[in-house]
């Protein structure tokens, strides 16, 4: 049979689904391998008691499926609120907290099937790109412990990569379901704006920026994660429904025209070899029939980034306010909070006005341009796995960085206007550390987005072919 945790969630749902494995089995190999390696990783935190998850596992086997998940165990992100599950969002300030009602997200999960056997690990409040924070420690790349997972959905890369959990959740507002994807040589895919709703609290109009998505070791499995969690929420304005299935057909990308934006005319600075190794990915989409051809500049990128922080810190400002309008709270944040909500707190209306008109504009540019290419490709992260103990680089080949976040600046395009994203895994560089490439496309166009990514997998699989090395 082989160990049961190496295969990918539809291969696991198949065999659930026809009693060629149990569900106590699935647990069985699930917790084992926890145990045996997530003590050198600190991926998954909060794990509820075995003999619960066990009991859980066999009710699963005596009843009827709910659907494609059923009896399948999954970590969820430690930002998403789950009943009986220690939710923290990585802060000292909730580090005992239980919630008593199931986020939408987990809500989605369990309606499918899912065992949720605890939490993956995430930077506090999920801010910054280095799964770390004062109430679970620090979450190391599967690849080499001594370096960061990214973030900050840190401990579900790794998690996936480790082979702890099939498929994971994550969410992303800069990044954070394709940097720590490609420093796992994983998937993550951030989904157009509005297809997966989170909860119905606070505003549903105006923050556009962050949303909930899949990661997974294949395409396929991303696709049909993303159909469990997306749909109208009908409390919540942006809703649509996703069709998961075509995604399996067809390995080729012939008609498809790639536009390669490189390093966005000097905007953007790069470690060695990353931009080769993203030249070379390039070239596995040309011999599966795509056209690829290199992109000028196609909107000023300072006005992107200008746009984005200023949008990021009035956003960030209004989703933990509460804390800082608590005078003892507030001293418990860490800086790179205090930074945002500080700044978020100073903007007036009119400064959040034309940022988002800044915004606008670059989204009707990359309208235009979609009139010409299916997609467009970055790299999905401008430096390696740094070591884990840094808070954040603070240069680039000699470029220093102004804010703890600008060496991600390469994600922002996509975030800035609610592009789908995909994290395409794109090998390895002569430190033995992965790297990764976005393919990102219109709005709505995630099905598409997501055949070219599972055309690219069938040419490369890059999870299975190069798995990390674990003890």
């Amino acid at each position: 049979m082989g160990d049961l945790t190496d295969l990918s969630a539809s291969e696991l749902s198949a065999k659930i689904a026809v009693r060629d494995v149990s569900c106590v089995e699935v647990m069985q190999a699930t917790l084992g391998r926890i145990d045996a390696v997530n003590p050198g990783l600190n991926a998954i935190v909060s794990l509820r008691g075995r003999d619960d998850l066990m009991a859980e596992a066999a009710d699963a086997d005596n009843s009827p499926s709910k659907g494609w998940l059923h009896g399948i165990p999954m970590a969820v992100k430690d930002l998403v609120p789950t009943t009986g599950i220690r939710t923290t969002w990585g802060s000292p300030i909730y580090a005992d907290h239980v919630p008593d009602e199931d986020a939408l997200l987990a809500r989605r999960l369990k309606a499918d099937g899912a065992i949720l056997i605890g939490k993956t690990n995430t930077p506090e409040f999920g801010l910054g790109s280095n799964t770390f924070n004062p109430v679970h420690g620090i979450t190391a790349n599967a690849y080499d412990a001594t370096r960061s997972c990214g973030g900050s959905s840190g401990g579900a890369g790794v998690a996936l990569a480790a082979r702890m959990v099939c498929v994971a959740d994550g969410s992303d507002m800069m990044g954070s379901l394709r940097n720590p994807a490609a420093w796992s040589n994983v998937y993550g895919h951030r989904p157009t704006f509005g297809l997966v709703p989170g909860d119905a609290q606070g505003d549903s109009f105006l923050h556009q920026l962050a949303t909930l998505g899949p990661m997974a070791r294949n395409p396929v499995d991303l696709a049909k994660l993303l159909q469990t969690l997306a749909g109208p929420d009908q409390s919540q304005p942006w809703g649509r429904k996703f069709e998961a299935e075509p995604v399996s057909n067809g390995l080729d990308l012939k008609g498809k025209k790639i536009g390669w934006l490189s390093d966005w005319g000097g905007a953007l600075v790069y470690e060695s070899e990353i931009s080769d190794l993203t030249e070379e990915a390039l070239q596995v989409l040309e011999d599966l029939g795509a056209v690829v051809e290199p992109v000028a500049p196609p909107h000023p990128f300072e006005q992107i980034w200008d746009a984005w922080i200023t949008l990021r810190s009035w956003a960030v400002a209004a989703r933990i306010k509460d804390v800082w309008d608590n005078p003892v709270r507030r001293k418990r944040l860490k800086p790179d909070a205090v930074w945002e909500i500080e700044r978020g707190l100073g903007y007036s209306a009119m400064d959040v006005y034309e940022a988002s008109s800044r915004a606008s504009e670059w989204f009707r540019a990359a309208a235009q341009l979609y009139q010409t290419y299916d997609a467009l490709v970055l790299p999905t992260a401008q430096v390696w796995p740094f070591p884990k103990d840094w808070d954040w680089p603070k240069e680039i080949n000699g470029h220093a960085m102004e804010t703890y976040h600008q060496w991600m600046a390469v994600v922002v395009p996509a975030s800035l206007i609610g592009l789908p994203a995909v994290n395409l895994p794109v090998g390895f560089g002569r430190n033995g550390l992965p790297a990764g490439m976005q393919l990102f496309g219109p709005r709505g166009a995630d099905l598409s987005i997501l055949q070219m990514a599972n055309a690219y997998h069938s040419a490369t699989d890059w999870p299975n072919r190069r798995p990390p090395e674990l003890g």
